[in-house]
């Protein structure tokens, strides 16, 4: 498995705290270092807006805006036609900044101070542009915004041109990855140096856009001051199950037990089950509710049927066969239910845990280091007692802390799928707002299980699993589109991935 420096993801005092002296030891200061991030993000724009020949450029008193400055006057030597905003007093500007706003006053671009945000907001309004720069606020925007800047952004969002976002969105927390009031609807951002983490998850989504790394040749000198503790996973960095053996017989591969399906919800444990066999799992038993049997035998005839209640199950013959158990899908919340969970929580294979195994488990907390817990924002606030909205407000947070409650390796589902053992975090680069439709979470729990059989290591079956699951949908939404999506289509792309040895 490699943590390529370019998959790390660093919170904001890190980069804050070491950008300077990272610079310093490749032998630059933090000016050049600004005239670097300039050059990068103006080659970005020339490269994803090649015909654009009219540049609005909308700035802070920071660094964020000494960026643009760099920009625009790169801009103008190019021979676009520039325009700069910037939302401060002239000598509200000091440092680097400066500098390169005093170079950018000798050329021929046209600056406009507006000391106050509803100035510039006015100002925005008339313009016309091909491509909008947004260099207000830069990584360490915390807070809400006042309501003059919020007026500004939205005004900026409104605009019928391209926006690019210098390092992250205005407005977007760079940390959690959220927004208070509003942010920067961005076709494009260049983020610099290294990701910040909360480019890469929750409400991010809506603002980012296209998201380009660019490292400005100081990332291996910051890897080497200051460790990160989040990863962003894509194709290049992920765990491998192990490869099937010419001779293997299903006995080799084992068999998978999935416990659910109340009556009221069978559908779910179907789902898991079919997701299972398509993942790899040779075997698959399901302990269901009778009346959920013939609809499972009907649907998938390669399902077995185990017992159907916690005392059966308890006495069947082929439990200690189950290699690994999947316990949640359509489980409901019945007194079955809870007689159910019970044993099987207890059982010492490893385990998925979803759905309403997960609202069972918070109500009878229990610890374990072999198991994956795979709850959606809802669960995950039952897990921790707490609301919906404080797992969005810091979703890092969250998925660590319940791994580090209940033990084993957290999947925190959601745009951008958190994977932790509650210490490291991995971020999911695959999924879509597609996926936002009933089963999906049966459909992972069930590739998980099976991915088990094979991988001793939990942490890394859950992030191929994860990776696998939006990856699947990610192929499907290219061909046919995102809305209309059902959880069964991804059952031929998930098979054609498990058998790929890249993806």
């Amino acid at each position: 498995m490699s943590t390529s420096l370019t998959h790390q993801a660093y919170k904001v005092n890190q980069l804050q705290r070491y950008e300077a002296d990272a610079a310093q030891a490749i032998g630059i200061n933090l000016l050049q270092l600004m005239q670097r991030a300039g050059a990068a993000v103006f080659n970005q724009i020339q490269q994803n807006f090649p015909t654009a020949n009219k540049l609005l450029i909308v700035c802070g008193k920071g660094n964020n805006g000494g960026d643009g400055y760099v920009i625009a006057q790169l801009a103008q030597q190019a021979g676009m036609t520039v325009t700069v905003l910037i939302n401060a007093k002239r000598e509200a500007i000091i440092g680097d900044a400066k500098y390169t706003l005093d170079l950018l006053a000798t050329t021929s671009v046209k600056i406009d101070f507006c000391h106050h945000a509803q100035t510039m907001q006015e100002a925005v309004a008339t313009f016309q542009c091909d491509v909008m720069v947004d260099c207000l606020f830069g990584i360490g925007f915390r807070g809400v915004l006042a309501p003059p800047l919020v007026q500004l952004i939205t005004e900026i969002n409104s605009k019928p041109c391209s926006r690019v976002s210098v390092d992250v969105p205005s407005g977007l927390n760079a940390d959690c990855g959220t927004v208070s009031t509003v942010a920067i609807k961005a076709h494009l951002t260049v983020t610099l140096i290294a990701y910040k983490q909360g480019l890469l998850t929750g409400q991010a989504g809506n603002y980012v856009g296209n998201l380009q790394l660019e490292t400005l040749g100081v990332n291996q000198a910051l890897a080497q001051l200051t460790s990160a503790a989040c990863f962003w996973q894509n194709e290049k960095n992920l765990p491998v199950a192990l490869q099937r053996a010419a001779c293997s017989h299903k006995g080799d591969i084992g068999m998978l037990l999935a416990v659910g399906g109340f009556h009221a919800y069978p559908g779910a444990i179907c789902l898991a089950a079919e997701a299972a066999l398509r993942s790899g799992a040779s075997l698959v038993s399901v302990c269901c509710h009778e009346k959920s049997r013939i609809i499972l035998l009907t649907r998938r005839p390669e399902v077995m049927v185990a017992a159907n209640s916690a005392e059966t199950l308890r006495a069947w013959s082929g439990m200690e066969k189950a290699k690994v158990i999947i316990l949640g899908p359509g489980l409901g919340q019945t007194a079955w239910s809870q007689a159910l969970f019970d044993f099987v929580i207890r059982c010492p294979q490893p385990k998925v845990v979803d759905a309403d195994a997960l609202r069972l488990l918070a109500a009878h907390p229990v610890k374990s280091s072999c198991w994956i817990l795979t709850p959606h924002p809802g669960e995950a606030a039952a897990l921790l007692g707490c609301s919906i909205a404080e797992i969005a407000a810091n979703r890092f947070a969250a998925v660590q802390k319940i791994a580090q409650q209940y033990g084993g390796i957290c999947v925190l589902k959601g745009a951008g799928t958190l994977v932790s053992d509650g210490k490291t975090i991995w971020v999911n680069s695959t999924g879509n707002a597609g996926m936002a439709s009933g089963g999906m979470g049966d459909v992972l729990t069930g590739i998980l299980g099976a991915l088990l059989l094979p991988m001793a290591d939990l942490f890394s079956a859950a992030r191929l699993g994860v990776y696998i699951h939006g990856r699947a949908a990610d192929i499907i939404a290219k061909k046919r589109g995102q809305i209309g999506l059902l959880a069964s289509d991804l059952y031929p792309e998930i098979q054609q991935l498990i058998n790929r040895e890249s993806y």
